[in-house]
C-alpha cells in the first residue's frame, strides 16, 4: 500500500514540475516575445505651428518663460508645462536676454532646469554643465538641495549662439524619464514654442 502512494505521488510529481510537453514549448515562446517599448522612447521631433503661450513673453530683446515642473501628473509629475520626452521645441532668437522663472509643483521630488547640450534621446545621467552661462538652476543634481516642492527659483542668461540646445532636469534618471524639451536659439529671430 505504501508503494502505491509513493509511486501515485511521485507521478504527479513529475506531471507537476513540467514534464508535461505543453510546458516546455509554451516556456521558450514566452522568453521569445517581444519587451514593450520601454517608457522613455523619444517622442517624435516637436512640429506644427509655432506659437506664443501665456507662459512665454517677449519685450525686444527680453524674451521670459515661465516654466513648471509637475504642472500636471504626466509622467509621475516629471514634467515642463505638461511635456515630456522633447515633444515641446521652445524657440528663442539669438541674443535674447532670457529669464526663466521656474517652479515646482510635483508634490514629490525635487527638480532643476537648465540649457544643456542637445540630444534626441536623454542619457541616463546628463552632465550639469550649461551651455550659456548661468543657463542652470542651484544645486542641479541634489535631490535635496535642488528646487523642492511648492518651490521656485529665477534663472537668467543670454543665449550667445544659433543651435539647438535640450531643456532638461540635472536630477540623475529625470532626462531619460522624459523630463527633457527642446530649446532652440534661432539665428532668423524666430521666436516662440511648437508642439505645446
Amino acid at each position: 500500500m505504501k508503494r502505491t502512494v509513493f509511486s501515485t505521488a511521485l507521478l504527479f510529481g513529475l506531471a507537476a514540475c513540467g514534464g508535461s510537453d505543453t510546458a516546455e514549448t509554451e516556456a521558450p515562446a514566452e522568453a521569445a516575445a517581444p519587451a514593450e517599448a520601454p517608457a522613455e522612447a523619444p517622442a517624435p521631433a516637436a512640429s506644427g505651428e509655432m506659437t506664443m503661450p501665456s507662459w512665454y513673453t517677449m519685450d525686444g530683446d527680453n524674451v521670459t518663460l515661465d516654466i513648471v515642473a509637475g504642472q500636471t501628473d504626466r509622467g509621475n509629475y516629471w514634467n515642463y508645462n505638461g511635456s515630456q520626452f522633447g515633444e515641446m521645441t521652445i524657440t528663442v532668437p539669438v541674443g535674447a536676454n532670457v529669464t526663466i522663472n521656474f517652479s515646482n509643483e510635483d508634490p514629490n521630488m525635487a527638480h532643476s532646469i537648465g540649457i544643456s547640450e542637445g540630444f534626441e534621446t536623454a542619457p541616463a545621467m546628463v552632465e550639469a554643465v550649461a551651455v550659456f552661462d548661468g543657463a542652470i538652476s542651484e544645486n542641479p543634481t541634489s535631490m535635496t538641495e535642488a528646487t523642492l516642492p511648492g518651490q521656485s527659483t529665477t534663472v537668467s542668461f543670454v543665449a550667445s549662439e544659433a543651435g539647438e540646445y535640450s531643456m532638461v532636469c540635472y536630477i540623475a534618471g529625470h532626462a531619460v524619464s522624459g523630463m527633457w524639451l527642446n530649446f532652440v536659439v534661432s539665428a532668423d529671430g524666430e521666436a516662440g514654442v511648437t508642439g505645446a
